[in-house]
């Protein structure tokens, strides 16, 4: 997407534009998680996968794919990693020789353990730090953002 393309008679500064801060305050809050979890080895994109792994069926790569919005060889490079660090296994479907299931380590369930607490204790010093209203309101406004991106289609209004 490209920023301030808008209206051109309106005039308005791309660093006042929705997409302008969704994009800010996203990376702001990626940026600050990664600083956090960093001292435990781990990023933000590992914690949310290693928290989205089923800890007793394993969770298929399709499935891990569409839940981080990942293409395949991006996700082949970070499983790899994963394993490499002891932090998941990677076993054959035995329903489906050609999907392909990822487990939790030990290892693993700690890391997920630790970036659980770190996510809970993020959301909690946000809810301590925005009223219930606001916090209803926001997320009524970035349900109603995420719809109209899903249904926009340039050149209509």
């Amino acid at each position: 997407m490209v920023y301030g393309l808008t209206n051109m008679s309106q005039n308005i500064k791309h660093q006042e534009t929705i997409d302008y801060f969704l994009k800010i305050v996203w990376q702001t809050v990626a940026n600050r998680y990664n600083q956090i979890v960093t001292e435990f080895g781990i990023t933000q994109s590992i914690g949310y996968l290693l928290i989205n792994i089923d800890e007793k069926e394993g969770t298929t790569v399709s499935q891990v794919a569409a839940l981080l919005g990942l293409k395949s060889t991006s996700l082949s490079r970070m499983l790899a990693q994963l394993e490499k660090s002891g932090l998941i296994t990677r076993e054959s479907n035995e329903g489906d020789k050609r999907s392909v299931k990822i487990y939790l380590t030990e290892l693993g369930k700690e890391k997920r353990h630790l970036a659980r607490v770190i996510g809970r204790q993020f959301n909690n010093y946000l809810n301590d730090n925005i009223s219930e209203a606001d916090r209803e309101y926001l997320i009524k406004m970035l349900k109603k953002v995420n719809t109209l991106t899903m249904n926009f289609k340039p050149g209509e209004k």
